[in-house]
């Protein structure tokens, strides 16, 4: 792939704040912050639910640019209370498996719907899987 390729999930504030849900350059990807939204616009509930979901939207994304999770390598969680985040560590550990990507994860004041309790952001190269 060359040049400058978008992904859009179609989520509710692509359009309205003008950014994508994926982009990729070359054989790097950054992914917007995935949330635990579904497409009618709900949150699923509790962070585990969350989690799972956002990362499916984040592997959506990276399939659409020719990536999975296995080729991320910097991901950073947003969490709304940090006590959550041993409750999930058995999620990620699944999705990222053998990959074990950079990581950080601090918690934010608010993430823009009150419902969120995480939101993911990833850094992928494809083909470093």
């Amino acid at each position: 792939m060359t040049g400058r390729v978008r992904v859009s999930s179609g989520g509710p504030w692509e359009e309205r704040v003008g950014y994508s849900r994926a982009v990729r350059v070359g054989d790097r990807i950054w992914l917007s912050g995935c949330t635990g939204t579904l497409a009618d616009g709900s949150v699923v509930d509790g962070i585990e639910a969350q989690t799972r979901l956002a990362l499916d939207v984040a592997s959506g994304a990276l399939t659409e640019v020719g990536a999975t999770l296995a080729d991320a390598v910097v991901v950073r969680l947003y969490l709304i209370d940090f006590a959550e985040f041993e409750s999930i560590h058995s999620v990620l550990r699944a999705q990222f498996g053998d990959a074990r990507p950079a990581m950080t994860a601090v918690q934010v004041a608010a993430l823009i719907d009150a419902r969120h309790r995480i939101e993911i952001e990833i850094e992928a190269v494809v083909g470093s899987a």
